[in-house]
């Protein structure tokens, strides 16, 4: 039995993967900055902390954890930058330096595949080692890529602790609550007039897959992309998800989103990039280095997602 962190054990993802956990007869301990949700797993101890205050040091100091799965990236523009700042930079850097203080095994950091930025200049298909490009057009993402960029720094400074970055690709599921999923369950979906790029996605259930297959093995490290089985064209998904589809010229779509407030949290200001540029990764290196198969067809990943289910549904 191993004892493991879970960062982020407010959202899906995490309690997901940290059920998968129980199941397999590890110890688990979730942290999150914000409060315990009402419905949560019976078996977990839940610590309410700050990524980067002194709680957290009492969390290590108190379980020696074997491993820290650090999934608490946070994306929500709902938060001030500033706080998100501290949580995902200054809060990540905290968590890797207790992490090889407390001789932490394995360290696994959930990045996005975002990073990359929706830029015409981009490769098809991006490879890990591409460059960086989101910067130069999104500085709402700043914090994600510094988050990404300290986490693969430590991977070659630490090397007696397995230090894994996963890059997926839109992560989308009925318990997932993210901008893409937002996006996806709109009542009316507005897309960029002629403008079609090709998506991908991973389902929750391969996501977590992924972060096991990594937890189990033991000598591989470094940045991984991961995506699903295959791609759309973005309106050929956005069409799965059944609403009404609202073609846009792309000077309207801010005005758009200015009546339409109800749509914002949905679409901010680097997914609408996403909407002209094609964002294609190649999770090859993933694959072979960890034996992964995605098992979710895309199509059918995406019409999973349109209803969202609540988390007590699988608790």
């Amino acid at each position: 039995m191993a004892t493991i962190i879970v960062t982020g054990i407010a959202g899906s993802l995490a309690r997901l993967t940290a059920l998968e956990l129980l199941r397999r007869g590890d110890e688990v301990i979730g942290v999150d900055y914000r409060p315990k949700p009402d419905t949560f797993p019976k078996g977990i101890l839940f610590y309410r902390a700050s990524y980067n205050k002194t709680r957290i040091a009492d969390v290590f100091r108190r379980h020696k954890p074997d491993a820290v799965l650090h999934l608490g990236r946070v994306a929500t523009r709902r938060v001030d930058g500033n706080k998100r700042f501290d949580l995902n930079v200054v809060g990540s850097a905290k968590i890797q330096e207790l992490s090889v203080q407390h001789r932490v095994k394995t360290l696994i950091v959930l990045s996005t595949y975002h990073i990359y930025g929706a830029h015409p200049h981009n490769h098809v298909p991006i490879l890990e080692d591409e460059p960086v490009r989101a910067l130069q057009t999104v500085p709402e993402l700043s914090d994600a890529i510094q988050l990404d960029t300290q986490a693969v720094t430590w991977t070659y400074r630490h090397r007696a602790m397995r230090t894994v970055v996963l890059r997926p690709s839109n992560v989308i599921g009925p318990h997932i609550n993210n901008t893409t999923c937002r996006y996806l369950r709109l009542p009316r979906i507005p897309y960029l007039l002629g403008f079609n790029p090709m998506w991908q996605f991973i389902h929750e259930t391969d996501l977590l897959r992924a972060v096991l297959l990594v937890l189990d093995s033991e000598d591989r490290w470094g940045a991984f992309n991961v995506t699903g089985r295959g791609a759309l064209p973005v309106v050929e998904a956005l069409k799965l998800a059944g609403a009404p589809l609202v073609p846009l010229l792309p000077g309207f779509i801010k005005p758009y989103l200015r009546l339409n407030p109800g749509a914002r949290p949905a679409l901010p200001g680097y997914l609408i990039d996403f909407l002209k540029y094609p964002v294609m990764v190649s999770d090859q290196r993933f694959r072979e280095g960890f034996g992964f198969e995605p098992r979710v067809g895309v199509r059918e990943a995406v019409r999973s997602s349109v209803t969202r289910m609540p988390m007590d549904a699988v608790l």
